[in-house]
C-alpha cells in the first residue's frame, strides 16, 4: 500500500520559530543585540577545531555567511540571521525551509552551492563563514579563510557527513551562543525520545532509506542525516549499504543489487519525480518490503526536503509528520 505524506506545516513552523525566539530571548534585549540578531552568551575569542587546525574567532560575529548544508537553517533556529546563504535543496526565498519561514528580517544574499562566488561572499564583508557541513575541499577552504575566518567540517569528519549534534555545537561556538545550542539538542532529543516511546515497536527493526532519480533507485549510508534520523527513532540501518557506498554518502543500485532495498521498512524520495513514477517502476514492485506493502514514498516535497536536512527545526518537523507513516506501514494498515 502507498502512503502519502500529509504534512502538518503550521505546527512545526509555529516548533522552530519558538526555538528561533527563546535563542533571541536568552541572550538580552533588541537595543543590546549587534546587527543581524547576535547577542552571544559566550566569551570571545572562541577557538573552534575544524578538520583544518583551530579557527579562532575574536569577537561575536556580526555578519555571517552560512554556506554548508543547514548551515543557516542551524544559524537561524540559534538567534542568528546570515547576510549570505546557500539554498542547497532550492526551497527559493530566504533558502530556508517552511518550518523557518519569516526567520529572517531581511533576506539574505543567497551564494552557490557547489561553487559558491567568492567575490560575491567578498562584498558580503562576513565576520565568519560558516562551512561545516560541506565538502571539506581543501581549495575551497583556502579561498573562504581569504576572506574571513571559516568554520569548516570538524575533525576526521567527512563530505557532506557532519552529524547534526557537531554542526550545532561547532555553529553555536563560533556564534557565541553555546547555550542556544545545547537547548536545541535538547529539543531535538526529547523529540526522538517521545516518538521512540510512542513506537516501540521500532526499536531493532531495519531501515533502509533510498532515493529515486534520473540514475534509477539508491540508498543512504548509516552515517548520512536519515540514517541518523532512522537510528534516533530505534531502526538499525544495513551495513551492506555503507559497504557498497564506500566513503560516499550514498550508493546508486543497479538492476543487480535493487534488493539491497529490502527491510522491514522501506522509505523512497523521489527526486525530480513523482511518487507514482516510483511505484511505476517494476524493479520496485520485486523488493520483498514493497511487495508485503511495508514501504513509504515521501511524496511531500517540503517532508522529503525536512528529511534530508537534518537541522534541528527541520528534523522535528519531519518527527512530527513522518512518525505516522512508519507506523502505519509496519502495522500495515
Amino acid at each position: 500500500m502507498h502512503r502519502t505524506t500529509t504534512s502538518r506545516r503550521a505546527l512545526a513552523a509555529a516548533s522552530a520559530l519558538a526555538v528561533v525566539a527563546l535563542a533571541a530571548c536568552s541572550s538580552g534585549g533588541e537595543d543590546d543585540a549587534p546587527t543581524g540578531g547576535t547577542s552571544g552568551d559566550g566569551a570571545f575569542p572562541v577557538t573552534v577545531a575544524t578538520a583544518f587546525g583551530d579557527v579562532e574567532i575574536d569577537e561575536q560575529p556580526t555578519r555571517v555567511v552560512a554556506l554548508g548544508w543547514g548551515d543557516a537553517e542551524t544559524a537561524l533556529a540559534l538567534g542568528v540571521q546570515p547576510v549570505g546563504a546557500s539554498d542547497w535543496l532550492a526551497f527559493g526565498g530566504d533558502g530556508v525551509g517552511p518550518w523557518l519561514d519569516d526567520a529572517y528580517d531581511e533576506s539574505p544574499e543567497i551564494i552557490g552551492t557547489l561553487e559558491p562566488s567568492y567575490e560575491q561572499i567578498a562584498v558580503l564583508d562576513p565576520d565568519v563563514i560558516l562551512d561545516v557541513k560541506s565538502s571539506g575541499d581543501p581549495e575551497r577552504y583556502e579561498r573562504l579563510t581569504e576572506i574571513a575566518p571559516t568554520v569548516a567540517i570538524p575533525e576526521g569528519g567527512e563530505a557532506y557527513l557532519t552529524p547534526m549534534e557537531d554542526q550545532v555545537t561547532m555553529i553555536a561556538a563560533a556564534l557565541g551562543r553555546s547555550e542556544e545550542g545545547e537547548q536545541l539538542l535538547a529539543e531535538v532529543d526529547d523529540a526522538f525520545a517521545a516518538a521512540r516511546d510512542e513506537h516501540p515497536d521500532f526499536a531493532g527493526r531495519t531501515a533502509v532509506i533510498g532515493s529515486y532519480w534520473a540514475e534509477g533507485f539508491g540508498a543512504y549510508v548509516s552515517s548520512s542525516s536519515r540514517g541518523e534520523f532512522m537510528q534516533a527513532l530505534g531502526f538499525e540501518t544495513k551495513p551492506e549499504i555503507d559497504e557498497a557506498a564506500g566513503d560516499a554518502f550514498s550508493v546508486t543500485l543497479g538492476t543487480e543489487n535493487v534488493d539491497l532495498l529490502d527491510a522491514d521498512l522501506t522509505v523512497i524520495q523521489p527526486i525530480g519525480f513523482t511518487a507514482a513514477d516510483v511505484e511505476a517502476q517494476p524493479i520496485f514492485r520485486t523488493v520483498p518490503s514493497v511487495a508485503d506493502g511495508r514501504y513509504v514514498v515521501l511524496d511531500d516535497a517540503d517532508l522529503s526536503n525536512a528529511f534530508s536536512l537534518g537541522t534541528p527545526t527541520a528534523v522535528i518537523y519531519a518527527i512530527d509528520n513522518v512518525v505516522p507513516l512508519f507506523a502505519d506501514a509496519l502495522s500495515g494498515s
